[in-house]
């Protein structure tokens, strides 16, 4: 037998090896004849690798071959020296004290599995420090796709979020320059809802930023762009009132405005038919009734029960939806449509927009002045009076209501109310 550590060495032939294993030098005799119990001549020799040293030696370093030889000499050679990290050997950590067993193949693992580790950290605290961009061509690209077929009103906000947000950043992303926009929104505006629609632009922005870039460290910035907590007022009822006689002052101030030659009769006709429509349906004057056109109206009055269908992109909320129309409402409009064209704007939303402001028309309840706004107010406010239904009327106004998609909403004829001139 050959040891596979020496190549063949002949020391480590059967007898050799036997000794390897046995690692005492003890030379066994056969029984005498007579001798009982006869002791092994070192039975008493403490055998030296039977444990760890006392000394720092680690037991790897104790593992050695004792023998006798032929003549009576004593021999002790080191094995697997050749497996022990020697000091300074490639750089290889090996804590000979407490750690005995590792050799110099596991010792030099360990280490590369160590510097592979710090190489990933390091990496990774790299990218952390490097900081983020974009382009203005992207924020561009960004607001052209939010501002399509939204109010103008809704647009200037987002032009003014976009302004905000590239004037403070310069297209560079950092918590330095998300908090310096978070503290300068914070600080021109006054209303929440201004500071709202600002950083609420912001993280949004992040988030697409964060999809196209396929870049997840984008939406780690949104948290710095919170809004501050803030105890909100609780208002348990609106400070404006809006009432019949509010209305009917309004349309004697179109009649007398006509009377005395301020306005032609065609626009007296306009403001008034404006003012029933609104009253009595409830629909949002910018979002709804000035986008409503003639053939929509031409359509409804044809029916035996006249009733408007409002289109999704006639609506704030994106809800198609009927409104019925009253019997006053339904005289009030059909002047208007005597030799107009089906695709006209029914009504001439930004000149009676003008003109109201320039009234300054005073309210009864509360010191203020007529705004278009206040005709859904009315209608809200009324509808308590005449007892509205709460569903059917939050289904006309589009307001705190949600269907069921494919669910049928019967529409009741509404309830009629006069309004007096």
């Amino acid at each position: 037998m050959t040891s596979p550590l020496h190549g063949g060495d002949p020391r480590f032939e059967s007898g050799r090896a036997h000794r390897f294993f046995f690692q005492s030098g003890a030379k066994i005799e056969p029984e005498a004849e007579g001798v009982e119990d006869e002791e092994l001549h070192n039975f008493s020799l403490k055998l030296h690798n039977f444990s760890v040293a006392d000394n720092d030696e680690s037991l790897a370093r104790t593992m050695t071959d004792r023998y006798i030889d032929e003549n009576g000499n004593e021999h002790i050679e080191m094995l697997w020296s050749e497996l022990l990290p020697e000091e300074g050997d490639d750089g290889v950590e090996w804590d000979e004290k407490n750690d005995p067993y590792m050799f110099k193949a596991e010792a030099r693992f360990r280490e590369a599995l160590k510097r592979e580790k710090e190489a990933e950290e390091q990496a990774k605290d790299a990218q952390a420090q490097s900081n983020l961009s974009f382009t203005k061509d992207e924020l561009d690209h960004y607001v052209s796709n939010r501002t399509k077929g939204i109010a103008k009103k809704s647009r200037d906000w987002i032009f003014r979020s976009s302004e905000a947000l590239w004037a403070i950043t310069q297209g560079e992303i950092s918590q330095k320059t998300v908090n310096a926009l978070r503290d300068s929104v914070l600080d021109k505006y006054e209303s929440a809802d201004s500071h709202s629609k600002v950083l609420s632009f912001a993280k949004s922005f992040l988030k697409f930023l964060t999809t196209t870039k396929a870049e997840p460290r984008y939406q780690t910035f949104a948290p710095y762009l919170e809004l501050p907590k803030t105890v909100k007022e609780r208002k348990n009822v609106t400070s404006r009132i809006v009432t019949k006689e509010d209305i009917s002052n309004v349309l004697q101030h179109i009649a007398k405005s006509e009377r005395d030659g301020e306005i032609s009769p065609e626009r007296s006709a306009q403001y008034s038919a404006f003012v029933l429509f609104g009253a009595y349906t409830g629909q949002r004057s910018e979002a709804t009734t000035a986008k409503l056109t003639v053939g929509q109206f031409r359509m409804a009055l044809a029916a035996d029960k006249p009733v408007l269908k409002v289109d999704p992109s006639q609506d704030k909320v994106r809800m198609s939806h009927y409104v019925p129309l009253a019997l006053r409402v339904v005289e009030a409009l059909k002047p208007l449509l005597v030799g107009r064209k089906d695709d006209e704007l029914m009504f001439s939303h930004s000149s009676f927009l003008q003109w109201i402001k320039r009234q300054r028309i005073h309210m009864s309840r509360f010191k203020g002045h007529f705004v278009l706004g206040d005709l859904r107010k009315f209608a809200e406010q009324h509808g308590d009076v005449i007892q509205w239904d709460q569903s059917n009327r939050a289904y006309i106004l589009t307001h705190a209501f949600q269907a069921f998609p494919g669910a049928i909403i019967e529409i009741p004829c509404q309830r009629t109310y006069m309004i007096s001139t």
